[in-house]
């Protein structure tokens, strides 16, 4: 069916997902192969019933049905198996709040977040970028999961604390985020409450994680009440529990709330795309050679780009972009009907969870031709547009757009250039293991081996930045049979 014909006169498919089983319903197949079932539900309709343990649930397949649903947020409220599970974490924060609270959140936060403050952010992301592979060794094997975790919980945490977290504290919060994420995915796929009482290994570590976030993030924001006042996020948030702004007053609760959300929303995912990034460029020399060639010619000899230099790193934003298309670090998200409303031809009742999956989209064929090849040129300035408007959705859309979008674009070009200007990394031989989704989707134990840069002159043909002995590309599974994986140790 063309995604052309108009809406008036579109008859939409609903249909049910097979292979429900008692209990789990399609728990077992969301688990052990995540990708691949998805993939599987476009075939049964645009808006396809599947089953999250014993509740009904809606997946939309179909990017102006995704659209209309978030754009709708008074209708399709933050909620369902995910959001229940991220709200035990992080509180009512503003990724978590449901939608009368939405308002005065983001603009409490939204300074924070404005394009004029990239100047100074864009300098301390370049500084965090340099520092995380100025340790680096030619020829040596270096975990690029852990190196990029690394680099985005410093940057986040500069933002939030400025310095009030040490090198080992801050490693503390690595750590705890990586349990988190393990933990957050069976959790929705399979919301069987009992299943996470028991005493197993994985729900211990999963409980302690949480809890030792909780501790950290309480301990920053009484240091700092007893310290001296800092221009940074916890500085507005702090000044706001005061009564100062233009509404209410935030409690202490909002705030750890706040800065739980920011921490674990901005450092995990953000180190996916960059590791995801650093993989996908090593299986595409003719994409990795053009990001080289445009980064020697902008960085001229620098260390790293600056704030001025983000508008002429064409070919390296969009790498960034398609990266995000391919292999999006937010894979799957619920809603929640606040009312009885009809979607598709379908009515739905109040309470109903809905899902969409920016991946299905991104991967969907009517929307992006060779949709399981990487082509950063899809989105160079002059091309047709790569997909429908609403099919390319990494933050989401609408009111409740990811508030640090911006930013992230930013911080990502700038890690990949100065990471890029020293460094070309390379697969270990063999076969290159598929991501394991689990609360996102991305590499969480890349190694990969590092070899120094030879800059080549801008137009000199060949394959521009060879590095001396350069190990051949390996070979990687094709990402829509990269679901037959099952999930990360959740």
């Amino acid at each position: 069916m063309s995604r052309a014909v108009p809406e008036q006169e579109r008859t939409w498919r609903v249909g049910t997902a097979p292979g429900i089983f008692p209990l789990v319903g399609h728990g077992i197949a969301l688990y052990r192969r995540p990708l691949a079932f998805l993939n599987s539900l476009p075939s049964y309709g645009d808006l396809v019933e599947i089953r999250l343990g014993p509740q009904r649930a809606w997946m939309v397949c179909h990017p102006e049905l995704v659209s209309r649903m978030l754009k709708d947020t008074r209708t399709f409220d933050k909620g369902g198996p995910l959001f229940d599970r991220l709200r035990i974490l992080m509180g009512n924060g503003l990724v978590t709040c449901p939608h009368q609270d939405h308002r005065r959140q983001r603009r409490l936060l939204q300074p924070a977040f404005r394009p004029s403050r990239l100047t100074e952010q864009a300098d301390l992301m370049g500084e965090e970028a340099e520092a995380v592979c100025r340790e680096w060794q030619a020829g040596r094997q270096v975990d690029i999961s852990a190196a990029m975790m690394a680099l985005t919980t410093r940057v986040i945490s500069r933002v939030l604390f400025s310095d009030s977290l040490d090198t080992e504290t801050a490693a503390e919060v690595r750590q705890c985020l990586a349990a988190i994420v393990h933990g957050l995915f069976i959790r929705t796929a399979v919301p069987i409450d009992a299943l996470f009482r028991v005493p197993t290994r994985a729900n211990r570590r999963y409980r302690w994680a949480v809890e030792r976030t909780h501790a950290i993030i309480t301990a920053a924001i009484a240091e700092r009440r007893r310290g001296v006042p800092r221009d940074d996020l916890l500085g507005t948030l702090l000044e706001a529990t005061d009564g100062n702004g233009a509404g209410p007053a935030l409690t202490e609760q909002e705030v750890h709330d706040q800065l739980v959300s920011l921490l674990l929303a901005g450092a995990e995912t953000t180190a996916l795309c960059l590791a995801s990034a650093f993989s996908l460029l090593a299986q595409n020399p003719e994409a990795e050679r053009r990001l080289h060639a445009e980064v020697d010619a902008v960085l001229a000899g620098r260390q790293r780009p600056g704030p001025d230099d983000l508008s002429r790193l064409v070919h390296t934003r969009a790498v960034v972009t398609e990266t995000l298309r391919h292999s999006p670090p937010g894979w799957l998200f619920t809603r929640v009907t606040t009312e009885e409303t009809e979607l598709a031809g379908c009515r739905l009742p109040r309470g109903a969870i809905v899902l969409y999956s920016p991946y299905l989209l991104h991967h969907d064929p009517a929307c992006f031709p060779d949709a399981d090849r990487f082509l950063p040129d899809r989105w160079l300035p002059g091309r047709v547009a790569a997909g429908p408007h609403g099919a390319l959705i990494p933050f989401a859309a609408g009111s409740r757009k990811c508030i640090g979008d911006t930013f992230a674009m930013a911080e990502v070009t700038i890690a990949l250039a100065t990471v890029a200007g020293r460094w070309r990394l390379r697969h270990v031989p063999g076969p290159v293991e598929p991501p394991r989704p689990g609360a996102t989707l991305g590499p969480r134990s890349l190694v990969m081996i590092c070899e120094p840069r030879v800059r080549v002159p801008v137009g000199t043909p060949g394959t521009g930045s060879r590095a001396p002995g350069a190990t051949p590309a390996s070979r990687v599974q094709p990402s829509r049979t990269a679901g037959e994986n099952g999930v990360d140790d959740a």
